[in-house]
């Protein structure tokens, strides 16, 4: 891969600087109307979305950065877009060939069922926002109906599948912290308190399984395993302390918990020293 020389190798105007990775985008979003499904919007009969740039494009573009080792990942929202992905990345893999390309998919929202093995059986990444299940929870059933909600930020079934799950903020769209993306995966408590047991609770998924997301996994996905996304000797000491252990207390309390500290390669950049 192309990418930005080694963080121990650059100087400090370049070492948080990395290129390498191509996105687009095939659909819009699901509050719009402009995600793209199979069937039509549950409140709209005559509307299934739309995509922003035709197949034969999206094609194109994708095998030539593939071609030219760059990373793909690409925005899809709605079951049709994630199934147009996976099934020109299925193309651009047997035409250029097998190699460790690590594909992604931003979102992934709401996948048809036929998909979700897909992604493991393609080593597609799943690169998904945990809060906007939260969000969205409170008016996606209106949009979509009962049926296709059951598969909407499918992080279980995803994980079940054995994919690499992927989680980040998609900040500013929505809050950058990852403790409360935590919560959102474990909780699926929705922002209104409507869904005190979880908006689709078979979603759920455990403190552990959010945490690699966040992390391991988050390294994988941009080939920086070896630097960070553990604590290793040898590996950049990137890590926060936190005001409670994640894996004791309440899930429903984890969004109240507040870092302390923060370290970035070993250097305290935030926080006072702990009193205890």
């Amino acid at each position: 891969m192309k990418y930005w020389k080694s963080i121990s190798n650059t100087t400090n105007e370049t070492k948080w600087l990395k290129n390498g990775l191509m996105k687009g985008f095939v659909d819009g979003s699901l509050g719009s109307h402009t995600a793209a499904f199979n069937e039509p919007y549950s409140d709209k009969k005559e509307d299934k979305g739309l995509f922003i740039v035709d197949v034969d494009s999206l094609y194109q573009w994708i095998s030539n950065a593939d071609f030219n080792d760059l990373q793909v990942t690409v925005h899809a929202i709605g079951d049709r877009a994630n199934n147009t992905i996976l099934n020109t990345f299925e193309r651009v893999i047997e035409e250029n060939g097998n190699r460790d390309r690590r594909f992604r998919i931003e979102h992934a929202q709401h996948l048809a069922n036929n998909d979700i093995y897909r992604f493991s059986k393609l080593n597609v990444i799943a690169s998904m926002q945990p809060y906007h299940a939260i969000d969205d929870g409170r008016w996606a059933e209106e949009l979509i109906g009962k049926e296709r909600i059951k598969i909407t930020y499918a992080f279980k079934s995803l994980l079940d599948a054995n994919t690499t799950l992927v989680f980040s903020s998609d900040w500013p769209v929505a809050p950058a912290s990852p403790i409360y993306g935590v919560y959102a995966a474990v909780t699926r408590q929705t922002t209104d308190g409507k869904n005190p047991d979880g908006w689709v609770p078979e979603q759920k998924i455990n403190v552990a399984e959010a945490l690699m997301a966040y992390t391991k996994n988050a390294a994988y996905s941009s080939f920086d395993e070896n630097i960070k996304g553990t604590l290793e000797s040898g590996k950049l000491a990137d890590f926060v302390i936190l005001s409670e252990d994640l894996f004791s207390i309440e899930p429903n309390k984890i969004k109240d918990v507040h870092v302390l500290q923060t370290y970035i390669g070993g250097n305290k950049v935030f926080g006072e020293l702990c009193c205890y």
